[in-house]
């Protein structure tokens, strides 16, 4: 009996339906000298390395950062964790499909938001925005952003608070993993299923099949950080606890920096609650002595992590029904002037052109990963972005404070010659046309 006939047997027998696109490798299979069967891709086993045939012969993919080893182990710990059965778990509060994932001990270490699963992907799990494209197809999505690119958003914000050494947006970076907890179709499921079992009825078909698990999904992955609560509820808390005024003087920083990060990005979604905030309490607790001398002990620690920027890096400013405001503007704290030590920290990087240019670089390295990249949606991305730092950069020599950096009118700022990349030569001919946008949105405060 033919290895066919008795595989359509088995298959009957057992109820598996047959694989609808199973592909299997070419009949002219090389063969070793031991009259072992070798893959006629795969070459000279010896001289392969050992990771690229794992991912040959399983299908399996390997997320490789030379220059984070760190991450890189993060990463390595999700990945045996699942191999463990130890699945990332669907986080329930949000508009779309968004996991924490976990290590070994089952300790969150991240935050994963697959690409397909985002809040207009065609896999997400939250029916919400099913309803909302169903009965509102005219407000569907945002005009201004670049429909499912929210995990390039993540990754360039971290990118951005790397290059400002702002340091306060958890290391975030685009990855690739599977896990059965996430949102696939029934077809992957199946597909899955039926490998499976015909690989464990016949190991040699198995081993030609590329991939027997599910497919991996590509997005953002987002370091998890602990100890931190949603701004709101400690911005609420300081309105009746006064902080020491060391805490109030570096919370002041922090909060500054998140002005620039989402000032430079142009984020269109922070509101107070997808910026957290971490407030450690000193051994002496000021409420029950207001005389407490804080040069004697240590201050409460605080600090501020920017999360959730995944609407992000318009490629124009809003202009239609809503304006999508900074909520942060509102706070009292945005009424104070930048320090001295905001202008000190970004206000060199920011005025030389040359790092605008080479940080615009880098975000095209990382967007044209995206397989609906497009350059000339990227250079709109990247003229409003100069444009917001061009207005950054003068509020600071201005001595301004938040809430008027708002108020300036927006421009965008476009490169006549085109074309980016590492190593990409700065010539005298790389001009620059300012304009200002003359159209505004029709609300103004949501």
């Amino acid at each position: 009996m033919s290895q066919d006939h008795a595989l359509r047997s088995v298959l009957e027998v057992n109820g598996i339906p047959p694989p609808p696109d199973v592909t299997f490798a070419p009949h002219n299979i090389e063969t070793t000298s031991l009259g072992s069967p070798r893959s006629p891709t795969r070459g000279n086993r010896e001289n392969t390395p050992l990771l690229s045939r794992i991912e040959q012969e399983t299908g399996l993919y390997h997320n490789n950062f030379p220059d984070d080893l760190d991450f890189t182990a993060i990463i390595s710990q999700a990945e045996a964790a699942v191999e463990r059965e130890i699945y990332p778990e669907r986080i329930y509060q949000g508009s779309s499909g968004s996991y924490f994932v976990k290590n070994c001990d089952g300790v969150k270490i991240g935050v994963f938001k697959p690409k397909d699963e985002e809040p207009y992907g065609h896999l997400n799990p939250k029916w919400t925005k099913w309803m909302h494209k169903l009965c509102c197809p005219c407000c569907f999505g945002r005009s201004c952003l670049v429909p499912n690119q929210g995990y390039l958003s993540e990754a360039g914000a971290s990118l951005v608070d790397q290059r400002l050494q702002l340091n306060i947006v958890p290391k975030t970076k685009v990855v690739r993993l599977v896990s059965d907890t996430f949102n696939y179709t029934a077809i992957d499921r199946a597909k899955s299923r039926t490998k499976k079992n015909i690989s464990e009825k016949f190991p040699d078909i198995g081993r030609r099949f590329h991939r027997l698990g599910l497919p991996p999904k590509t997005g953002s992955f987002q370091t998890f950080v602990s100890g931190y609560r949603d701004a709101d509820f400690w911005l609420r808390k300081f309105e009746s606890e006064s902080l020491p005024e060391s805490t109030s003087k570096h919370f002041l920083v922090q909060f500054q920096k998140l002005v620039v990060l989402d000032y430079v990005i142009r984020n269109t979604d922070r509101g107070n609650d997808n910026w957290l905030i971490k407030y450690d309490k000193s051994d002496v607790d000021a409420q029950e002595d207001d005389d407490v001398d804080w040069s004697l002990v240590t201050p409460p620690e605080i600090s501020i992590a920017a999360i959730d920027n995944g609407l992000a890096f318009p490629f124009k400013h809003p202009d239609q029904w809503r304006a999508y405001p900074y909520h942060w503007a509102w706070l009292s704290h945005a009424k104070i002037p930048f320090s001295q030590e905001i202008k000190d920290l970004v206000l060199p990087q920011l005025s030389d052109m040359t790092f605008v240019e080479d940080l615009c670089d880098e975000l095209y390295v990382l967007f044209k990963g995206d397989k609906g990249f497009d350059r000339r949606t990227f250079e709109k991305q990247m003229a409003v972005l100069r444009g917001q730092i061009l207005n950054l950069v003068q509020a600071l020599k201005d001595g301004k404070s938040p809430v008027q950096l708002v108020q300036m009118p927006v421009v965008i700022v476009e490169r006549s010659k085109s074309g980016y990349g590492p190593g990409r030569p700065r010539t005298t001919s790389d001009t620059f046309v300012q304009s200002f946008v003359k159209r505004s949105p029709f609300f103004s405060w949501c």
